[in-house]
């Protein structure tokens, strides 16, 4: 199973490359090949062509995947670069805890 630290909706920081240093919103992650799209992280420039009449075509930036190994899970509460721990709520389903103060990471 391919399971990751860093999923949808969490923010993250960037830790290598062009990019380094910022802070942004997990928009999709894809476990399979352990990447991740981080909002306005990755841009890259893409020429669409017009498909339909109506359809406008032109030059439009689209954020590329990046390696989960590149980014860094950032607590919402503490605002620190942690690690996760795995722990059980009350009823019994799995929840991510931050390390640094143990607050729950949704």
């Amino acid at each position: 199973m391919n399971s990751m630290h860093i999923k949808k909706g969490d923010t993250v920081v960037i830790n290598t490359g062009v990019d380094k240093g910022k802070k942004g919103k997990v928009l999709e992650a894809m476990p399979k090949d352990k990447k991740i799209i981080v909002e306005g992280v990755n841009v890259k420039t893409k020429h669409r062509k017009a498909r339909k009449a109506k359809e406008q075509g032109g030059i439009i930036k689209v954020e590329g995947p990046i390696s989960i190994s590149n980014a860094n899970l950032l607590c919402s509460k503490c605002n620190k670069i942690t690690r996760t721990a795995h722990n059980f709520d009350k009823d019994g389903n799995k929840i991510r805890i931050c390390n640094k103060c143990g607050a729950e990471i949704k």
